[in-house]
């Protein structure tokens, strides 16, 4: 017998200062029986922190034609491709070539993730971000989450402030090119 996705139920109040976004909004997660807690986590966080109109969870690890978090425009045509832990660069290529923008989201050792990256043919390699958090404040915040949760996201000047359900973490967000460094 397979095993089904568990669903979870945020209540999100983002407040991105960098990108000027705030918005209140609810959030259904299925988590696929294969997919960690601090890879959730992740999915979360990359949606929250690519949030605009548009903006859709997909499948996660159970997607296998689409990415993690992905925006489409009206019309359906996808404008931005969001991968979540360390896809493989023949996925990123793909998503930056659809979408012409891309972004990955780890919760991996992202130095290691962009040197697979440079030795392998991206398009718009420089253009695709990679961001990554303190892999600490991950596994600790992940603890954190319920099937449902309350969660405050705060970004300013590149560091990331988040409260689940009254716990308080807080992580610089790092950013990196596809390119290398």
């Amino acid at each position: 017998m397979a095993l089904t996705a568990t669903m979870h139920h945020f209540t999100v109040q983002l407040a991105d200062m960098d990108r000027q976004r705030y918005a209140d909004f609810s959030l259904r997660v299925a988590r696929q029986p294969s997919e960690t807690e601090v890879f959730m986590l992740t999915r979360i966080l990359a949606y929250c922190l690519e949030y605009e109109e548009g903006i859709a969870l997909t499948e996660g690890v159970a997607a296998t034609d689409e990415p993690a978090v992905v925006v489409r425009d009206l019309t359906g045509r996808i404008t931005k491709w969001v991968e979540v832990g360390a896809p493989d660069a023949e996925r990123v290529h793909r998503g930056s070539k659809l979408a012409g923008r891309a972004a990955v989201y780890t919760h991996r050792d992202p130095r290691a993730l962009t040197a697979q990256y440079a030795e392998a043919k991206i398009h718009q390699a420089e253009a695709v971000s990679v961001y990554a958090f303190d892999r600490d404040m991950l596994s600790l915040a992940a603890q954190a989450l319920g099937r449902r949760s309350r969660v405050a996201l705060s970004v300013t000047e590149g560091q990331l402030y988040l409260d689940i359900d009254g716990q308080s973490f807080a992580s610089e967000m790092r950013r990196f090119s596809a390119a290398g460094g």
